[in-house]
């Protein structure tokens, strides 16, 4: 699968909820197929989400195709704006 969308499912901000929740609100209304990897489940998956972002303080909701780096949620929002969420993908 391309896409892989890496979240949290043990979180107390409800920012990280709320953007999380619009993401795969929108994938799924755009019948976008995506995986999703919870970075809770392991410091690991944080450290490889952190590495492939190249951001060592990123935070869920960060979006991928396969290992590229597409963004984070106020990019993938203004994709939506801008009605390119496929090319921000890197899907077109």
């Amino acid at each position: 699968m391309g896409i892989k969308l890496y979240y949290t499912t043990v979180t107390a901000s409800r920012t990280v909820k709320s953007q999380q929740a619009e993401v795969i609100r929108i994938l799924d209304s755009k019948s976008i197929q995506y995986e999703l990897i919870d970075i809770s489940l392991g410091g690991e998956l944080r450290d490889e989400m952190r590495s492939k972002a190249g951001d060592p303080t990123a935070v869920p909701p960060q979006l991928f195709n396969e290992d590229n780096y597409c963004g984070n949620y106020e990019m993938f929002s203004e994709a939506v704006e801008a009605d390119t969420v496929e090319q921000f993908l890197k899907m077109a």
